[in-house]
């Protein structure tokens, strides 16, 4: 898609002042697959830098915002975490070409902040923060199932930008499930649920993304029972904010969330995967 109202790109790495129709560009597979009339400016930041991914010191890991699909998928394969299956499986949700990964940001599909948003699922499963900072150079942070706020919406101030995803270690530890069920065989996520198991205290926490218009994270301090899972869920999430779209019919997202929370519940409470 030729941009044809964009009349300058200028380097990320060069401070400006920033004006109506700039717009932040990462890998662009998104921004460049539709028209975006708005735009006039595009930040560019594929040059700024930034360590892909890096372990802090008290054991969390440290996702940039510009790091593709491809090298998260090549460093979770090294990981020993338990939780490192995770990433390979919301990687493969894309169901992208390999020139998709090779471009595609983690911090942009966060941006776009669409409800099929794979690497929104795996954040937010693991209780990730996103770091945004201000056009003044302040900073803040915000948990990834905050940050999105509806299809297409989020917390995002203007000018604002995201800098890193960080997954702090304990959520790395946990024993995880996931499952995804789309209407065709290499269709969209219409569903993508994800458990974690917190092996510090037993604490499970359920994840519904791709079925509803932004993340819901349920925690509880023990793994529920069957009616339990089914009543919290039923109150976390309104009526109003199961997704409708040509993936799938609300009342079928709905019902399949439930079904695949279900599921997950049983494979972590028994400890194998089904």
């Amino acid at each position: 898609m030729d941009l044809n109202t964009v009349v300058e790109v200028r380097d990320g790495r060069r401070p400006g002042p920033w004006r109506p129709g700039d717009g932040w560009l990462g890998g662009g597979t998104y921004l460049f697959s539709e028209p975006q009339p708005h735009l006039r400016r595009l930040i560019d930041l594929s040059r700024m830098g930034w360590t892909p991914l890096q372990r802090l010191p008290d054991g969390s890991l440290e996702i940039a915002a510009t790091c593709t699909i491809t090298q998260l998928s090549r460093r979770a394969r090294a990981m020993d975490d338990p939780a490192a299956p995770l990433f390979e499986q919301c990687c493969r949700s894309f169901l992208a070409s390999f020139k998709i990964w090779n471009l595609a940001t983690v911090g942009g599909n966060l941006c776009n902040a669409l409800p099929a948003g794979p690497m929104i699922s795996l954040s937010a499963a693991l209780d990730g923060s996103c770091l945004l900072i201000a056009q003044d150079g302040s900073t803040r942070r915000v948990h990834v199932a905050d940050f999105v706020t509806g299809a297409g919406r989020k917390v995002l101030a203007e000018g604002e930008l995201l800098r890193s995803v960080t997954l702090p270690a304990r959520a790395l530890a946990s024993r995880t499930a996931f499952r995804q069920v789309s209407l065709y065989g290499l269709g969209r996520s219409g569903a993508l649920v994800i458990g974690c198991v917190d092996p510090a205290d037993g604490s499970f926490a359920l994840t519904v993304t791709a079925a509803t218009v932004r993340p819901y994270r349920l925690w509880f301090p023990l793994p529920p029972r069957a009616r339990e899972l089914r009543a919290a869920l039923a109150r976390a999430v309104p009526d109003d904010a199961w997704f409708d779209d040509i993936h799938g019919l609300p009342a079928w997202r709905r019902h399949m969330a439930f079904r695949l929370a279900e599921e997950i519940r049983r494979e972590l409470e028994e400890g194998t995967p089904s």
